[in-house]
Parts: structure tokens; sequence; C-alpha cells
């Protein structure tokens, strides 16, 4: 039976239900092809159904395990229903936790976690053996979905199974728990598990910095050192960016050497080199970073979106706006097409610069240049810019168009940063009116934002309406808000 390749699933169609089947040999390897594309096309479940019925007649469906999980996840992307695909599991080996597994990792690769989650369940009701395979597909499912007492289930499974002490396992329960955001639980499996490795030390690493908490990074750090953990690329890009949150340039610097010592063409590695460029930018020395990112120039590597972005972070941060703006004209000249944080990073750049138009340009060309749809933090930059100019008009139309649009589309109309954006121009203007309906506005969406009360009351105090003001204080106080404290750190070196 011969076919030809077609991104179209009708095209073999005909050419299944017309060919004799008896007068041509059909391989597993053919099948295979066709569920491949099959799944590729996407569009129905008649070309499923129809080499389901193939495989039954000429029995690859009780033979082939590759074909079998195929047709399991065609069915799944396809109907979307658990329960065709759990029929197919009765028809698997009830012994044999190799087709299982294999499906298991299939739902994972192609996003359907819950699809892989009934086939763990399924698997544990008939007592199939539960292995690291299935154990880590399972977590990893989990993951995804953000089921964390689900995971906290597996996870008594695999404590009584004796599997904690598979580094897989260990690395998959800690992995699992940082992306719930559970990360005083991936602390404890970590000190849990008997045989640690860099992968695990890595996953909490990471979760410690997304979470901010510096400090028990540090701690972390000392242990990996202390139980003689190589580091990877990985491993020295998380230190940087705990290096970053703390502003600790001299832990930092000590990374930059180490990495300079242990890596071999520095220049080519843009992950390494953007955690450098963005540390530098978050400890206020833009001219170090700066010099790291010309590193990418001067070698053979290539300067990706990444690393622009890094630099262009690194000067906005630090108030260099006017480096921002030339350095996203360069980034356009090497024909680097930005995406939405590099334009984020521009506009805000023309904001505090004062240039309307070109900041105006800058958004257009966004949607109209590089198909590239503007979030809200790009109105809240165009709003900012416009009333920074004293364009609170302008600024006012956007807001409103952008209004209809969200009210067409069923969506809750503008954001927090908008409306703040627009009240912190009727502040500086004078407006009480137009402030007042911004307030209100944006504590609609985020009642306890102690930030909008305290810009209202500056308006209030700016146009001398102190009975306003104490109207206010009683609403913070019915609330039980309060003004935050600032507050501020400073490394101390011995």
């Amino acid at each position: 039976m011969g076919f030809k390749r077609n991104s179209n699933t009708g095209f073999w169609l005909p050419m299944l239900k017309t060919e004799s089947l008896g007068q041509h040999t059909c391989t597993s390897e053919i099948f295979s092809q066709l569920l491949n594309q099959s799944l590729r096309s996407c569009k129905n479940l008649r070309s499923t159904k129809t080499l389901h019925a193939l495989l039954l007649r000429t029995g690859f469906f009780f033979t082939s395990l590759s074909l079998h999980t195929h047709l399991i996840l065609s069915y799944a992307k396809f109907h979307k229903k658990i329960i065709s695909v759990t029929n197919l599991f009765k028809c698997m080996d009830a012994t044999d936790p190799l087709p299982w597994n294999a499906t298991l990792a299939r739902f994972c690769h192609h996003g359907l976690p819950f699809f892989a989650l009934e086939t763990f369940f399924f698997m544990h009701r008939n007592s199939l053996p539960l292995d690291t395979y299935s154990l880590c597909s399972c977590l990893s499912a989990s993951a995804s979905t953000t089921m964390v007492q689900f995971g906290k289930q597996v996870h008594a499974q695999v404590f009584k199974s004796g599997w904690l002490a598979s580094v897989y396992v260990g690395g998959a329960l800690i992995d699992f728990y940082v992306k719930s955001s559970v990360v005083g639980d991936s602390a404890k499996v970590f000190d849990e598990i008997p045989f640690k490795n860099t992968i695990c030390a890595n996953a909490l690493l990471s979760g410690y910095a997304d979470a901010k908490e510096w400090r028990n990074a540090l701690e972390l750090i000392r242990v990996m050192d202390g139980v003689h953990l190589n580091t990877d690329r990985f491993t020295l890009s998380a230190i940087l960016r705990v290096c970053a949150g703390l502003s600790t340039i001299a832990l930092g610097r000590q990374v930059h050497g180490n990495i300079i010592r242990r890596v071999e063409y520095m220049e080519n590695d843009v992950f390494l080199l953007s955690s450098l460029v963005e540390m530098y930018g978050k400890c206020g020395l833009v001219d170090q970073g700066r010099l790291v990112f010309d590193l990418v120039k001067n070698g053979k590597g290539k300067r990706d979106i990444v690393l622009w972005t890094s630099m262009l972070n690194a000067y906005g941060r630090n108030g260099q706006f006017k480096e921002v703006i030339q350095l996203f004209d360069d980034m356009s000249e090497e024909r680097v097409q930005p995406d939405e944080i590099a334009f984020l990073a521009v506009i805000s750049a023309c904001s505090h610069t004062g240039n309307v138009d070109r900041g105006v340009q800058y958004f257009e060309s966004m949607s109209k240049d590089f198909g590239l749809l503007p979030q809200a933090e790009h109105h809240a930059c165009l709003v900012d810019l416009l009333c920074r100019a004293g364009q609170l008009e302008q600024a006012w139309e956007v807001m409103s168009e952008m209004q209809s649009r969200e009210d067409s589309a069923g969506r809750s109309s503008g954001s927090v940063s908008l409306w703040g954006a627009l009240l912190r121009a009727c502040e500086a203007c004078g407006n009480v009116e137009k402030g007042k309906l911004a307030a209100e506005r944006a504590l609609i969406l985020e009642p306890e934002n102690v930030g909008i009360y305290v810009v209202l009351s500056n308006l209030y105090a700016k146009c001398g309406l102190w009975d306003e003001i104490g109207g206010l204080r009683e609403l913070m106080k019915e609330r039980g808000l309060k003004k935050d404290v600032g507050c501020s750190c400073i490394d101390l070196t011995r």
C-alpha cells in the first residue's frame, strides 16, 4: 500500500478505502507515518477512526506499542474526552508498565496533563507497577495543572514505595513544589532525599529566586559547596539572580570571575551574559554591564533578543533613558526583531525624556510593523507618556478607546497601572474631577491598593480639599489599610 506525504489528511483517506489490503503489504511503519500525519493535521476524528479500524483488521493494534500510544494520543487531542481514551486502556497489557509509561510521557509532551493524570490514576487503580518514569511524568503533569493536593498524594505514594531514594524522583518532587509555588515543601524534600545532585539544587535555587527568598538561596549555595555539588551554567545564572536581588556586587563579581575561569568561550553563552548584564544593572554598574554586552560583538557569538532587552532594562533602571532609545535603534539596525519587553523599555524611556512623537511612533509600530499586540503595560506607558507631556485629554482618549474595545470583548476596563498613570497626571495638573474618576476606577479593580489612596490624598492636598483628605483617611481606617513603611538595606563588608 503506497501513500504520499501531504498536510491534507483527506488526501490519503480515499486511498486507504479504495486500495485492497490483500494486494499490498501493510507495515507498522506505514501506519505510524499515517498516524503522525493525522496528529499534525488536527482537524477531526474521522481520519483517526479510519486508522483505528485498519489497525484492528490488520492486527497491528495488538502487536505494535508505538502505534497503540500514537492512537491514544490522537484520540485525546481530537476528542478531548477522558472516556474515549480509557476505553483504549482496557486493550493494553495490564502487567507491563512500558506502554503506560510511553503514553504518560506522550501526554505530558503534547500538553495534555489531565489525560496524563487519568492514565496514572488508571495504573494505580489496576495495581500496575509504578516506577521512576511514571512517577516523574505524573509529577510533571501535576505541576502543569497546579494540582498541589494531587501532587502531595503522589509524594505520599513515593515515600511509601521507597522511590524517594531515586535522585530522578526527588528532583521531580522538588520541581513540582517549586512550580506550584510551595517553596518551603521543596526545601524539605531536598533535605530528605538521600542522594542529591546539581539538577535538584538548581530547581530549588530557581524556586528561591522566583519567590525572592534571597537569604535562603545564599544558604543553599553554601550547602552545595559543602556537599561538593558541581555548579553548571544554570547554577551560575541562578546565583547571579540572587546577587541582583540582594544588590550584592561583591558576590556578583566573584561569580563573574568564576565564569571567566570555568566557562570556555564565555562570549558565546548569551544565557550567562544576559544574567551578568542584569546583575550589573540592578547593582548600578551599568558600564560594567555594557562591557559584558559588548563581549558578544567582539566574539563569534550573536546577541539575541534576551541579551538586548537585558541591556535596555539595565539602562532604563538606572535612569539612562537616552541610551535606551539609542540602543533600541542599534538593535533595529542589526535586524533583531524587538519583543514586547523591548518596546516597553523604549516607550518608557520616551516618556521620561519627553519624546512624545517618537514614543507614539514606537507604540504604533508594535502592531503595524512587527505584529505585536500591545498589552496593558504598553498602554500604561503610552498614557504616562502623554500625561507627562501635559496632554491629559489625549490620554483620556486613549483610555476611552481601550475601554470600548475591552467592553465589547467582555473584559474588565483598563488596569490599575493605567488608571494610576492618569491619576498621577491629574495630580500634576490639579484636575480633581478626573482624578477622582481615575481613582474610583482603579479602586474597583484593586480596592486595597494603598498607593491610589496616597496619590488621591496628595491631589486633595494640592487643591486644599482638607475635608476630603479627612474622609479618605477614615475610609482607609475602616478598611484596615495603612501606608507602607519604607525601608532600605546596606551590605556590610568585613
